[in-house]
This record gives C-alpha cells, structure tokens and sequence, in this order.
C-alpha cells in the first residue's frame, strides 16, 4: 500500500505566484528559457535553469549551474519570495485547460515505496539525465519540481477534494498558454490523518505519469542520505520526496507522434507500395487526418495526407506491449522497411507530442527538414497501468501528459529544519 506524507512546503507569497510559476525544466531549452523569463526576476526557470544567469554557453551540467541554483533558491527564502508554512500541510492542486480540470493532491511519497516497486514506473531512465537531477537536489538539498503521479480513484478522496475546491483558492493564476492554475492548502490535522490512512490501506500502489527521471534521482539521493546516515529512523525528510498524486480517469494523454529524416533509401512513390504489403493505405489528399482510434495511423508525406490501419492480426492483446500501436508501427514499418530499429538513440528520428498538433508535423516535413511523419491514436491509462503492473516498459516517447505541472508552486526541503 501507498505511503504519503505531509509537509512544510515552501511556497510563494499569493501575489508572486503567478510570476513565480513556470514550464518544468525538461521541456523547454536554455535558449526559450531565457526568453520567457525576460523581464522577471521572480521567474522559477532562475532555479530550474539557472544556467540562464551565468554566461552564454555555460555548460548546464557544470558545478557553476547548480551552484547557481542553490544561491538563488536561497535568496529567494532570505528575501521572502518563498515562505515555508508552519506546520505540515497538503496541497491540491488543479489544472483547467480546454475546458477539463484535474484536481491533485500535493504530498510526499516515499523512497521505500519507490524501491520497493509501489511507486510503478513504464520507462527506462537515462544515467545522465538521472545523474543531472540527483546533482541538483544533493546541491540545493530540496525536490525544487514535484513528479507527477496517478492512483486508481478513490470516492472519499474525491469528496475531501471537491469540499475543499470550493473554499477560495490560495493561488488562482492563468498563464500565458491559457491554462488556469488553482491551489489549495490542507492544514487540518484530521483531514491529513484520513487521507493519509486511505492511501495506506486502500491505494495499492501509484503510477509515474510523467517525471521518471526526477523521481529516480529523488529516491536515490534518499537511499544515499539513509546510508550515510548510523542514526537513520525512517521519518527523516530525505526519506520522502515531492508528487503531484491525480485520480487516473482525470488524466490525459495525448498522441506522441515521430519524424523521420528520410525514407531508407526509397522514392515516395516506392515507400508507399512497400506500406501498402501490411497496412490499409487511404489517401486522403491535402486535408489534415488524426486517427480516430486504435489500430489506426497517419502519414504526411510530399504533401498528401494517408490513412494507414494495421490489420488485427498483427496485434498481441496478450501482451501488454505488443498491442500498442506504437509497437505494431515499428514492428511493420520502423524496423523492417525504414531500418530505423533503436528509436532512443537513431538520429535519423524525432518525436513531437499531440500539444502541438498535426501542423507541427506538416511543417517539419514541408520544410524539408523531414521526410514523412507519422500521428499514432493516443494511449490510454488503462494501458500504461497494466503495462506498469505487469512489470513492462513503454517503448520510447509514448506519453505525453498535458498540462504540464507549473513549477515553484510548493517545495520540499530533504531537511527537517531549513537554515
């Protein structure tokens, strides 16, 4: 069962939240850091990508970076930009966009369920990108982003939840891309105790939705605290780490689409009669085509649109992964006929996410800085839970969450006492 945990969160005061606030570092580069944070001195990217204040082309895994990191964050707790509450608190927070909001709790978990498999995961991490989180929370000694998480719904969460949502928000902001951002603050000792004994005796487990890199790095910067530690009880800090916990059925994923760079050596023409030996091709001319459900793909291509279906044959409904579409693309066309057979690391491939639809596409082939791409039907968390319950990794860049979680909102020291 889940473990949670309140805490002292550091918090901004109510009218900076909005300035404060920002993307996750991982989604954007220096370059569009920078320019989004022009002007604002109280912007979280100067903690999150804090290469932005030393000089240009400053490597972003160089000790100076996280220094920078450090001293800011730290000023800003001197200064009273950021403030840590009294006593131990949850948080919800709830995100709207296209008229859809989510509503998620803000708590620590815990290292020992992520080492011991109830935190479930669905990707491979990288050692580097592994390496850079870990580095930044042992400098600054605080998880400065939370994760986000999904557990199976829960009625009496969901009630405690929607009693508190219509007090009046402690933060009501909407950022520059539309999305509206409310958080709440739960300091009752009760409330926290029952929502608590909920996650430890009826939530089995939680899901990394999104963040598995910083969660990883969270949890091993705790193990090393722990082992470090001869005095080690087991309710220190370092012991938990910071996550955004959702109700799955309030989650969206989005199509996590690919580009390729050239078509292995075949004309257009050439490429299509060899798609045509496995899959329904459909041409659809010069108008735009989203698949509309599984087993379902589309292809932009010298600018005509194609319907592609798989037949049922190909799909394994046994296997968990091998009955997703992304699967069945590579097994019949990445591998077989584009070569393309190591998609974490071919250069000859990219990955766009569904936020930025099909013209994000259109145009990269159009620009003839890409040969074809192709739109994949969005996986659904049914899918990603029982891939992550039966012990099985997504293949790369299947998910894409949206929204993202604002940054800076609330933080989590790995120390009892902040000095």
């Amino acid at each position: 069962m889940v473990k949670i945990k309140a805490f002292r969160g550091f918090r901004p005061d109510q009218d900076l939240a909005g300035k404060i606030a920002c993307r996750p570092y991982d989604v954007l580069s220096s370059a569009e850091a920078l320019a989004e944070s022009a002007g604002n001195p109280y912007s979280y990217y100067h903690v999150i990508k804090s290469e932005i204040d030393l000089p240009p082309g400053t490597d972003p895994y160089s000790p100076e970076v996280y220094e920078q990191a450090k001293n800011t964050l730290y000023r800003f707790i001197d200064e009273g930009i950021l403030i840590q509450d009294a006593l131990p608190c949850l948080y919800i927070y709830a995100q709207t966009m296209w008229g859809r909001t989510q509503y998620g709790l803000v708590a620590c978990a815990a290292v020992s369920d992520y080492l011991g498999n109830v935190i479930k995961k669905h990707e491979l991490t990288r050692p580097d990108k592994e390496t850079d989180r870990k580095t930044h929370i042992q400098v600054t000694g605080f998880n400065t982003e939370p994760v986000f998480f999904a557990y199976s719904d829960h009625n009496e969460i969901d009630r405690i939840v929607e009693n508190h949502a219509i007090k009046t928000p402690e933060y009501d902001f909407e950022a520059a891309d539309g999305i509206r951002h409310r958080l709440w603050v739960i300091s009752d000792p009760d409330t926290i105790g029952r929502i608590g004994e909920i996650f430890e005796k009826e939530i089995p487990s939680t899901y990394i939705a999104d963040g598995h890199h910083r969660t990883a790095a969270a949890a091993h910067v705790g193990e090393e605290r722990r082992n470090r530690n001869k005095d080690h009880r087991g309710d220190e800090e370092y012991n938990f780490f910071m996550a955004v916990h959702f109700p799955a059925s309030q989650l969206a994923i989005l199509d996590y689409n690919r580009v390729v760079k050239d078509l292995n050596g075949y004309t257009a023409e050439q490429f299509i009669q060899k798609l045509s030996e496995v899959f329904e091709v459909v041409p659809q001319g010069e108008h735009e085509y989203k698949p509309q459900k599984h087993r379902e793909f589309s292809l932009y291509l010298k600018g005509q649109w194609y319907l592609l279906r798989a037949p049922d044959c190909y799909y394994n409904e046994s296997d968990p992964v091998g009955c997703l579409d992304v699967t069945v693309l590579s097994r019949l066309m990445f591998e077989p006929i584009l070569d393309i057979r190591d998609l974490r690391n071919s250069h000859r491939i990219d990955f766009v996410g569904g936020i930025r639809g099909l013209q994000a596409l259109k145009s990269r082939v159009d620009s003839g800085e890409m040969a074809a791409a192709f739109a994949l039907y969005p996986v659904s968390m049914e899918q990603l839970i029982r891939i992550a319950d039966t012990g099985n990794i997504m293949p790369p860049k299947v998910t894409w969450f949206e929204p993202k979680l604002r940054s800076g909102l609330v933080l989590h020291s790995l120390e009892s006492v902040h000095t």
